[in-house]
């Protein structure tokens, strides 16, 4: 983990409480003076969101957890493994077991160095470190459980480190009750030629607010595919990024969300091509009824020196009430000139010509604008792994649409 720089500033009554919860942690995986500045970094930077506006409401810059809230205990964890030869831990037992292979994943992707990162560092205590060896395929997926109890806060940290050659599929499942605070990060980091799926489900219930910020390094001729369904929760925001560092990487990101009542959703994806001959594929797909909210920024970045790069993005966002909204920002930065580059994006109603084709077949018009709202989200929801995960999506989406 690099060291933060302490910022001084002026700490009221509520601040102070903060660093007091600090200093109550255990000094694994990072020392007390390790999370005292991840603290301070979380106070002093900006959120580089958007602010709040006409359509936004929310103002991240004022968002931080109350001291009294904050939960330390480890029981809101959970993981199913079944695979004797995947390694699966919490970080404290992985920082003194298996210092070295923790400290080659652990810390290792910037994500401390962002404002929620930051305050996710600096309360780091539950969560899950998973190691898995050169050349060995996980051919049943490790699901990762994490739950805030209602009015609770937590930062789970989830450490994924995937050796040479290595397959492994990971399903991770995010809950909160009413009023639950969740700000968390995932790192996967692998070795060359090694294939991770890392997908996300989270449905937390009303009131909760879930940040999290997802973040992978890939080795070369490496495949790491994300998957993110961001579907509970009052809030729910997110960072999903891929650092392409070596050739021959497959990167593909994927992304559902879908804001209805006064939800918030504001997801960000990246995908840094910072070594040529790599591809990426980012495919996000969102609807918004009633007076939900979302804003979706894609970030395709490529390096003077990434020739041959090919980066995709396709975002398409379905508004199913004149009072929902939904903003697509897909931005493009290109360094280099002997690459593929594409980007688009689509928002809009139902077509009604869709409508009046199915109640032409017989079809009520609330079922065919539910049979279309669901056909739209098909081709995010195949890119997520098991069948089960996939029902359990379509599941959500349908309850949504009743």
């Amino acid at each position: 983990m690099p060291s933060l720089a302490p910022v001084v500033a002026a700490r009221d009554d509520a601040t102070q409480e903060l660093y007091d919860r600090v200093a109550e942690l255990d000094p694994s995986p990072l020392s007390i003076e390790q999370r005292t500045g991840a603290l301070d970094r979380f106070l002093s930077l900006r959120s580089g969101r958007e602010k709040p506006g006409r359509f936004w409401r929310v103002d991240f810059e004022s968002i931080a957890p109350q001291a009294s809230a904050i939960d330390l205990s480890a029981g809101n964890v959970r993981v199913e493994n079944h695979d004797p030869a995947v390694f699966v831990c919490d970080l404290a037992t992985a920082a003194r077991k298996r210092p070295e292979p923790f400290a080659r994943a652990f810390g290792t992707t910037g994500i401390a160095a962002t404002k929620f990162g930051s305050l996710a560092a600096a309360f780091a205590q539950c969560g899950v470190f998973v190691h898995v060896r050169a050349d060995h395929a996980c051919d049943v997926p490790i699901v990762i459980h994490y739950s805030a109890p209602a009015g609770a806060a937590i930062f789970p940290w989830t450490v994924v480190l995937v050796e040479r050659g290595a397959r492994v599929t990971i399903v991770e499942r995010v809950e909160g009750g009413a009023g639950a605070f969740l700000c968390g990060a995932t790192e996967v980091v692998t070795e060359e030629r090694a294939d991770v799926h890392y997908a996300a489900f989270q449905n937390a219930g009303d009131g909760a607010r879930i940040i999290w910020n997802r973040a992978a390094r890939p080795g070369r001729e490496a495949r790491m595919a994300w998957a993110s369904a961001e579907l509970g929760g009052e809030l729910a925001a997110g960072d999903l990024s891929v650092s392409i560092e070596a050739p021959g990487v497959q990167a593909d990101l994927t992304a559902i969300f879908f804001p209805r009542g006064t939800q918030h959703v504001d997801v960000i994806s990246t995908v840094d091509h910072r070594a040529g001959d790599a591809t990426s594929e980012t495919l996000v797909k969102t609807a918004a009824l009633e007076r939900g909210q979302a804003r979706f920024l894609g970030n395709i970045r490529i390096a003077p020196h990434a020739q041959g790069s090919d980066a995709r993005l396709r975002d398409d966002a379905l508004l199913l009430s004149p009072t929902a909204h939904v903003d697509s920002v897909p931005a493009l930065e290109i360094g280099a000139n002997a690459v593929k580059a594409y980007h688009g994006a689509t928002v809009g109603a139902i077509d009604a010509e869709q409508i009046f084709y199915m109640e032409s077949r017989g079809l009520e018009r609330g079922a065919a604008e539910r049979m279309i709202a669901l056909g739209f989200f098909e081709p995010a929801i195949e890119r997520f792994p098991t069948a089960q995960l996939r029902d359990e999506i379509r599941a959500a989406l349908a309850a949504k649409l009743s």
